[in-house]
Order: structure tokens, then sequence, then C-alpha cells
């Protein structure tokens, strides 16, 4: 039996609250796209009472230790409540085993959250829908629900138990990277915490920041001893500085520097891209990040093009089109709606222009959500001295643009 097991790596967050998720180390690419080259958690609580009460599950792959760590706390007691805050399979996927395993739970969440419970797991009944603002009283334990449609699915929601004033927030304040030994924000390093945790927010929630500004207006209402997410680390020590950061990244602020990303097959585009990297840091400019968007995984390349304010893309024409790797970029900034950044453009080709174009097209649908930098370059085959003191230019231009931010 399951209760037999001992619940090693349970871990107390507050009075009778308990983690009990799962560390993953195994999935290369979250979502299939964005790389984790430390892994993920996925946190699930336990408040343990009068009512015993899940906040979300784990993914299905990575459930067994949590299903141990479950039933060891219960001890043989029931488990009532099932709180469903997201129904994204990383933490609705152990839902169909649960109820079998603990046939007489309830599951909490909201019209939207009843709808997905019965396309996923063809959970029909025993499911409760409470409304934007409703609370449940648990016996010792109450949580109050505050809806955070579009972050990033339309049935996400937030709970909060005020008695302890711990949110539970799901993938808000989430981020990348496998709970190594250290659970809370005092015990991990913060700065690496916070790249992975913005690393998240851009290509997990980025596309909302609209809708994650009005969910962070109702989280400021709260007082908060914890944020306990389904993702990261629990934060207790850093809270006021997350949710700053948070409501940064949702304004689409930048922090002064830029980003050189390149599309070159056979080096001549490189070396644009790096005489344009030269003339900005001669100017001042510090950081510049480089990617080659062939081999850069784009959740960082996308994570630095948030972060920075200013841009600048070099790229070749190939097949008389765009740089494959380079359109796919486009295609996923238009998607997130990136404003208030500077850009410069360098392309090159050798027989049939297309890349300069491309861009450009890229630039003009923006509606002004990007600054052009000029000049606008277009290099045959290899940069010439007349091609590099135009990348030159380009540079410092760049250099004096974003340092007016």
């Amino acid at each position: 039996m399951l209760e037999n097991y001992n619940a090693g790596n349970v871990i107390e967050v507050a009075d009778s609250v308990f983690w009990i998720g799962s560390n993953d180390r195994e999935t290369d690419k979250f979502e299939g796209l964005w790389t984790l080259p430390m892994g993920v958690a996925y946190n699930s609580y336990l408040i343990r009472g009068e009512k015993n009460v899940l906040i979300d599950t784990v993914k299905s792959s990575f459930m067994d230790d949590f299903l141990c760590r479950l039933a060891a706390l219960l001890d043989g007691k029931p488990l009532d409540y099932v709180i469903v805050n997201h129904m994204e399979p990383d933490h609705s996927g152990s839902i169909d085993i649960i109820r079998r395993l603990y046939p007489g739970v309830e599951f909490v969440g909201n019209a939207k959250t009843a709808e997905m419970m019965k396309n996923f797991y063809g959970v029909r009944d025993r499911v409760i829908a409470v409304k934007d603002g409703e609370s449940l009283d648990f016996g010792g334990h109450k949580l109050v629900f505050a809806f955070a449609p579009m972050v990033h699915w339309p049935e996400s929601m937030v709970s909060y138990e005020p008695n302890l004033k711990i949110l539970f927030s799901n993938d808000i304040f989430g981020g990348f990277g496998a709970l190594e030994g250290g659970v809370f924000d005092d015990e991990v390093n913060f700065d690496w915490t916070v790249r992975e945790t913005m690393r998240y927010y851009v290509n997990i929630v980025g596309r909302y920041a609209k809708p994650a500004s009005k969910a962070l207006e109702k989280v400021r209402s709260l007082d908060i001893s914890l944020i306990c997410p389904a993702h990261g680390p629990i934060w207790r020590k850093d809270i006021e500085k997350i949710i700053g950061l948070y409501e940064k990244w949702s304004r689409h602020e930048t922090d002064r520097g830029a980003v050189v990303v390149y599309g070159s097959m056979y080096g001549n585009t490189k070396a644009a891209a790096d005489a344009i990297s030269r003339s900005m840091s001669v100017e001042g400019v510090n950081p510049i990040q480089v990617h080659d968007i062939s081999r850069s995984n784009m959740s960082f390349v996308t994570t630095d093009i948030w972060r920075y304010s200013g841009l600048v893309l070099a790229c070749c024409t190939y097949n008389m089109e765009l740089y494959p790797p380079m359109a796919g970029l486009l295609r996923l900034l238009e998607n997130k709606g990136m404003t208030g950044r500077h850009i410069g453009l360098c392309g090159t080709y050798s027989w049939a222009s297309a890349a300069l174009r491309e861009m450009s097209e890229f630039v003009d649908r923006s509606g002004g959500g990007w600054t052009l930098v000029e000049p606008k370059i277009e290099i045959k085959s290899h940069p010439g001295e007349a091609d590099l003191e135009q990348c030159g230019l380009l540079g410092r231009n760049m250099a004096e643009a974003i340092g007016k931010k």
C-alpha cells in the first residue's frame, strides 16, 4: 500500500502545509520547445487538517514519489479536496489516478476548469465550480479563489489562505530549474533563480502580459507571507522583489543593453554581426548578448530580447527567403507582441535579395512597437570595407538610441 512508504522529502512550508512535489531532471525541453539544462520542478502542496486539501498535482510521468509522499502524510485518512488552479497537464496530470485512489475526493476549480476536466480526464462529477472571489472553509483552513484568466490559460486561477497569508500562485512567479536541495528563495542562488523565472515568464506567460498585469493588481491587494508557485522555489524572503520584477516584465520595461542575433551559413553575415557588436561595445554598450540563431535555444534568445532595449538582427537570404531559423524567431516575437525596443537590421544575399526585405516587413507590421535605428544595411556576398563602415555606423547609432532610454 502507498501509505506504507516513507514520506521522504516532504517539506513543511508552514503550519500544516507541506510541499510534496516532484523534480524532473529527465525532460530535455519544456512543452517540447524550451530547453531545461537544470530540469524543472512540479510543485504540489498538501494542507493537512480537519479536511485534507491538495493544491494541484504533478505531471503524470513523475507522480510516483508524489503519490507516496501524499499517502504517507494522509496516514490512512481521506483526501477530501483537490484545488485545480490550472489544467495544463504538468499540473493536472495526476488527477485521474488521484480520483481512483481516493474515490471520495472533490475537485475545486471554476466553470472552465470543469469543462477541461471532462475533456482531459473524463471527470464529470464531484467537481465544485467556484466564482471569482469566492471562498471555501475547510475547517481550520480557508481558501479564497481569484481568477487569473489567460495567465496563461483561460481557466487559470490562484488560491489564497488568509490565516497563514499563503498565495498558491500556480504558474505565476514560477520558474525553470529543479529544486536542488533548496526549496525556498533564500536557500538558492537568487540571480540564477531570477534569470530562470524571467525565462519562464517570457516564453510561457509573456504573450499574455496584459492579463498578467491585471492578475498582479489582485496580488497587490493581498497580505502575503509566502508565495507557493507550481514551478521553482517558494518565495518567502524576496516576495516584494519578485512581484516588482513581474510588474516590470509585464510592462515591457527594459534594461540598457543590446542583443545581436545573426543567421549565417558561411561566416559572412557573422562577420557583419561581429562588427556591429564591436562598434556598440566601443560606444559603451554593456552588456551585449550575441546569439547564433542556428544554435541558441529560442528560450534564451527571446528572454534576452525581452530584457534589453536594443536588438540587431543580421541574417542571410536562403532559397530566396529569410533564413528559416530567423524567420521562426520573427514569428515568435510577433506572437509575443513586444513593444518599446530599438531595432537595427542587416541583411545579406548572394544572388537573390530577401532577408532585409522580410526583416523590414516584420518591423512595419509591429505598428510602431519597434523603433528602427538606421542605417538598414544590405550586403552582397561578403562584407567589404564600405559595408563594415555601415556596420560601425549602425552600432554607434544603436548605442546613442538606447542610451536615451
